[in-house]
């Protein structure tokens, strides 16, 4: 990789203004920065602002300009970000017209983090352009069913690189098809996510996430694979109850039914929406849990994709033990210490007892693993390398 190496990262920051999506985005940003490259985040969108509040789009983009510039100036890259608002004519907020149209003009690389930019000429005059995709099987799946359109978007890009790390495998259920996806997994900054030592005696296993979200679906070979998390937690409901440990859910969840049940089994449930409002506030409920316990997507468990969480990535960072369930993630990730992959009921009770018994044990190897596998000077460097730059 050679120094001064211009990155623009595209991303959905100010579409989806959400502390999960700012952190993914950061690390990015400044995991360039610190392998020396010239970095600028560009969000080039064909949709209105999202408004998490009232859930739904907004022709207002004030409350997304401020947002997006709030965070970058906490990362110091006040003056190196851009919004491109399509709904409003093209309107650029941030950089200037002119100072942008330079930005691309010299960029040697395009990072399309979560794929979600739909290239244009500009970008294509880039030489190295990746497609980072966060989720794998909906695109894959439209190519092997023959939906032209999504083949064409990713075809626009030179690299293809996945957080689903067992695409390709023999155990794999995804269909790849022609296109070629290198494996990668979530940059970590860890020295932002130990800012100080937290007391975390007596503090709940917790988690962030959506609870119930529709029409991701996928069918493959007469099977359905859901993209909803709420099935998967509700195969677990009685786990504070059998385990007899406190355990918390922050959740984007307005079905009242959905929370009276979690209550009832034992779960305590926050709003999801007023923790991720901001970025420093959800760092802060990450660093007083004492471990993560979540689950994923079904269509990443069934599937066996090699997925693994950038929030959990967050969690390990934190020196805070994983409890995850298993996508196929083991096969590149240790496990057993500080990091565990689970099936059953009885794998997480297993998982919670050797935590309990040695927890600064698991706490140091959470570190370890994080700065081991997901610091952002190797998967960056590694990245950039693979795409020949």
């Amino acid at each position: 990789m050679r120094s001064g190496l211009r990155v623009v990262v595209f991303g959905i920051l100010g579409h989806i203004p959400l502390a999960g999506i700012a952190w993914q985005a950061l690390h990015y940003l400044e995991g360039f920065r610190r392998l020396s490259c010239d970095v600028h985040y560009v969000e080039d969108t064909g949709a209105w602002p999202y408004q998490p509040k009232g859930n739904g789009a907004s022709e207002d983009s004030a409350d997304t300009i401020n947002y997006i510039a709030r965070v970058m100036d906490w990362c110091s890259l006040a003056d190196r970000w851009a919004y491109c608002s399509e709904p409003q004519g093209r309107r650029i907020f941030g950089l200037t017209s002119h100072q942008l149209a330079q930005v691309l003009e010299q960029a040697d690389v395009l990072v399309n983090l979560t794929g979600a930019t739909i290239l244009r000429e500009e970008h294509l005059r880039i030489p190295v352009r990746i497609y980072l995709e966060t989720d794998p099987v909906q695109a894959q799946v439209k190519i092997a069913q023959g939906h032209h359109l999504t083949l064409d978007i990713l075809q626009q890009h030179t690299h293809h690189f996945s957080f689903g790390e067992n695409l390709g495998a023999p155990d794999c259920g995804v269909p790849i098809g022609e296109l070629k996806y290198q494996p990668t997994r979530q940059p970590i900054v860890p020295d932002w996510w130990t800012p100080e030592a937290t007391r975390v005696n007596g503090a709940c296993f917790s988690t962030i996430a959506n609870w119930r979200q529709s029409g991701r679906d996928v069918t493959l070979n007469g099977d359905t694979y859901h993209w909803s998390k709420h099935q998967e937690f509700l195969k677990f409901l009685h786990l504070p109850e059998q385990s007899h440990r406190p355990f918390e859910l922050a959740l984007a969840c307005d079905d009242p039914d959905a929370l009276q049940l979690l209550r009832s089994h034992g779960w305590r449930v926050r709003d999801a929406i007023a923790l991720s409002e901001d970025i420093l506030p959800y760092r802060d409920y990450i660093l007083q849990s004492r471990g993560e316990f979540t689950v994923a997507k079904d269509q990443n468990i069934r599937l066996r994709t090699g997925w693994f969480s950038d929030r959990s990535v967050c969690y390990l960072a934190a020196g805070r033990p994983v409890i995850t369930q298993d996508t196929g993630f083991g096969k590149m990730l240790p496990t057993g210490k500080g990091l565990f992959a689970y099936r059953t009921m009885e794998q997480i009770l297993d998982a919670l007892e050797q935590i309990s018994a040695d927890y600064s044990l698991h706490r140091q190897a959470a570190e370890e693993i994080a700065v081991e596998y997901f610091s952002a000077d190797r998967v960056l460097a590694s990245l950039l390398e693979r795409a020949g730059v």
